[in-house]
């Protein structure tokens, strides 16, 4: 089974903390730190610190592509992303370091056009075929129309690829209109995209598991949505379960839910069953909690992690 992901809107993400975040009030930065990040290269990050072989793939701007060829190079990915003229985004991450509280202000994307597209989707047939999976992840550039990912996802599961996507908003919304043999097998969405997908507020974990269970029963084999300090719910035809983290010490949040998708990955890859799963995906989360950046530590750390996680049957 080969492994990519897909970043379409990828980003420079630089990272502030602070004291105290007070609006409107002058702040001295305690430290500062950039990293190469977009939801699918973090995804990617974290699996080939977990010790599988990943692809990454989609839009690099050429003027400040050297900070992912420089990551990707250091993980040992497959460097697959499509270079244009420009500069990818940087988003700023303010850390509150009384809270733990990260705010995030996310610059608009790189735009382009037809035939960047159409190199990507040469690049993503040229990766994947018959049992491959394929991770689509993160925001559109507004260039962009919303059903990108429903025809991305299509393309894949018409050549055999099992496809994750972790997209919200009208993406998602698209992705989910698909017909029941085009939809992505697994998604995660957190409490709030999976909110807004459904049009309503979803205030309890009965309310969150009826909402999953919907997407389930409509043809998404696995609903993971992710409930932060809460854990994480998970959905499949072997049931429905909720799995609760550790307690951990975070240095930084930024990644946590790439992480968790990472995590998913990695099990599907080894076929686990739902609640083995369930405790990897955990684990890769509360993992990647106690690094900054997409950095997990040892396999040994997240294996004792897994073992400290519990899951629970939910109904």
């Amino acid at each position: 089974m080969r492994l990519v992901t897909l970043t379409l809107n990828p980003a420079i993400d630089q990272t502030v903390t602070l004291d105290a975040l007070t609006p409107g009030s002058v702040h001295r930065a305690r430290s500062v730190w950039a990293d190469a990040g977009g939801k699918g290269v973090n995804v990617a990050c974290c699996l080939a610190d977990w010790g599988l072989p990943v692809a990454a793939t989609g839009v690099l701007g050429q003027d400040n592509a050297a900070p992912f060829a420089q990551l990707l190079a250091a993980k040992g990915i497959d460097d697959r992303f499509v270079w244009i003229p420009g500069e990818t985004r940087t988003n700023l991450k303010l850390l509150d370091a009384s809270t733990g509280d990260t705010t995030d202000i996310n610059l608009p994307g790189l735009e382009f056009g037809p035939s960047t597209v159409e190199a990507v989707r040469a690049v993503l047939a040229d990766l994947t075929g018959a049992g491959d999976l394929a991770v689509l992840a993160g925001s559109l550039p507004r260039s962009l129309g919303p059903d990108t990912y429903a025809r991305l996802t299509a393309e894949l599961r018409r050549r055999g690829a099992c496809v994750v996507l972790d997209a919200s908003g009208p993406a998602l919304a698209a992705a989910l209109a698909a017909g029941r043999d085009r939809l992505p097998d697994a998604i995660k969405p957190n409490r709030h995209e999976l909110e807004e997908w459904a049009g309503r507020p979803l205030p309890a974990l009965a309310d969150v598991l009826d909402a999953a269970r919907a997407l389930q029963r409509g043809g998404i084999a696995l609903v993971c949505v992710s409930l932060g300090a809460e854990g994480a719910l998970f959905v499949s035809s072997e049931g429905a379960l909720r799995a609760l983290p550790p307690p951990t010490r975070v240095a930084s949040t930024v990644g946590a839910g790439d992480a968790l998708v990472a995590g998913l990955v990695a099990g599907l890859h080894d076929r686990l069953d739902l609640p083995d799963l369930a405790r990897r995906a955990l684990a890769f989360a509360a993992g990647k909690l106690s690094r900054t950046g997409a950095n997990l530590p040892g396999r040994a750390e997240i294996e004792a992690l897994a073992g400290e996680i519990r899951v629970e049957r939910v109904s």
